[in-house]
């Protein structure tokens, strides 16, 4: 679409009207119906008729000029923020797991192995700095639960809680190191 000095114009992607008053290269300066001038790109003008405010501008015309305004605009990227998700250190406190052969062991046995591992691994777990670690301990009659939260509730730098339901069902325990008491 040729534009020339004088002809009445409408600013795409605004509310402007008004006449050319001077070109330079690809750029038009178009004095508006309020009486301002405003640079815009000769691509981002359409011509309009005197009369009667009706465009007269072809398809291909708009569709050059969204184009053309379209690869001026930068393209922004979109960052996906994926949560760090570290799965928790696992200890399993049955018994079995402990010892080939729990044969010949008292309750009370089997009871202080149990506890002493869970008391090594989460020595373990804030010396090299692992904030989550989970310990396996069964239902049973909740000997064993009882003990380890006595024993976690000696530390002062970690909190404890039932562990996912999903997975572990009712027998494990998760523990959450602070890292910097």
């Amino acid at each position: 679409m040729q534009i020339n000095i004088g002809d009445k114009v409408e600013i795409i992607d605004d509310c402007l009207k008004g006449r050319v008053v001077l070109i330079k290269g690809d750029t038009v300066v178009v004095e508006t119906n309020d009486g301002f001038e405003i640079e815009a790109g000769i691509k981002e003008v359409i011509k309009i008729n005197d009369n009667n405010n009706e465009l007269h501008v072809k398809s291909a015309d708009v569709f050059d000029a969204l184009v053309h305004k379209n690869l001026n605009e930068k393209k922004k990227k979109v960052s996906v923020k994926r949560e760090k998700v570290i799965p928790p250190m696992e200890v399993d406190l049955h018994i079995g797991q402990l010892t080939k052969s729990a044969k010949g062991m008292t309750n009370y046995d089997m009871l202080t192995l149990q506890l002493e591992t869970a008391k090594r691994q989460l020595e373990f777990a804030i010396k090299n700095r692992i904030p989550k670690i989970v310990f396996i301990h069964g239902v049973g009659e909740g000997v064993l639960r009882t003990e380890l939260e006595y024993l976690f509730g000696r530390y002062d730098n970690i909190t404890f809680y039932d562990a996912d339901f999903k997975k572990y069902g009712f027998g494990a325990t998760e523990v959450y190191i602070f890292q910097n008491p």
